[in-house]
């Protein structure tokens, strides 16, 4: 399969001595689907914020689409980003003034989309989750699973290579949880390559690859051709959320 991305021996140290990754590998090929798990404090949300570009490792490599990222300057950066990747986070980030479908069409500015090619990819993508009788619902009118499938619309509007979802359950009850879950199997199904991060090991047990994080490194990987590789990648089932989710908060901070 296609590379992806790829992190080579990647560290990320922070002042004060502080080290949230150290001397991580990992590539993510087309077509995908994992979970990088782990518990808080083990460096995951680190590592998906170097996934997204959106940090910059202190040493090693990162390469999106063939590219090593960390030559590239802000202004090719942001345009690789909005072009490459699509993003899916916890507490939605919507912009309350504005409606569904325009939530999702600002998505499409960062990749140089105009306006009315916007809309209508806008409008396709919130079909596809789920959503084309919400187009015009401002954000408090839509409830807790339809902001997050907004969010996802946004995440898929411009077909990125790779989607990053972090902890995206965990603002959600149970059952709207379980749909969410079931809406990213659908899109994996369909082409996408999607990366869950997540603390919930039930969920990333469900999975078809399971990388594990603690105190900064990958210490589990079920991916193929890796050194801590358990069996081929078997799909098991439908992902069925077990137990209640917490969410663990938003990214920030060099040790989450």
């Amino acid at each position: 399969m296609t590379e992806v991305l790829a992190l080579h021996r990647v560290t990320r140290e922070y002042p004060g001595g502080v080290t949230a990754l150290d001397d991580v590998s990992l590539t993510v090929r087309r077509g995908e689907l994992l979970a990088i798990v782990g518990p808080s404090g083990s460096g995951k949300s680190t590592l998906l914020n170097i996934m997204g570009t959106l940090d910059l490792p202190t040493r090693g490599t990162v390469r999106v689409g063939g590219e090593d990222v960390t030559r590239l300057s802000d202004r090719r950066l942001s345009d690789l980003r909005g072009a490459r990747l699509g993003f899916v986070f916890q507490q939605f980030h919507l912009a309350d003034g504005i409606s569904a479908v325009e939530n999702v069409a600002t998505g499409l500015l960062y990749a140089g989309v105009r306006g009315r090619r916007r809309r209508q990819m806008a409008e396709a993508a919130l079909d596809r989750v789920g959503l084309g009788h919400r187009l015009r619902h401002r954000p408090h009118q839509l409830s807790g699973g339809e902001k997050q499938r907004v969010a996802i619309a946004r995440a898929v509007v411009n077909e990125p290579d790779l989607i990053l979802a972090d902890e995206p359950t965990g603002a959600l009850d149970t059952a709207t949880g379980d749909a969410v879950l079931a809406l990213l199997a659908d899109l994996h199904r369909e082409g996408a390559t999607i990366a869950v991060i997540t603390h919930d090991r039930e969920i990333a047990a469900r999975l078809p690859r399971r990388v594990t994080v603690r105190d900064g490194r990958i210490v589990g990987d079920t991916g193929p051709g890796s050194i801590a590789e358990t069996g081929p990648i078997v799909e098991t089932g439908p992902i069925v959320q077990t137990g209640p989710i917490v969410g663990t908060g938003p990214i920030v901070g060099a040790g989450s």
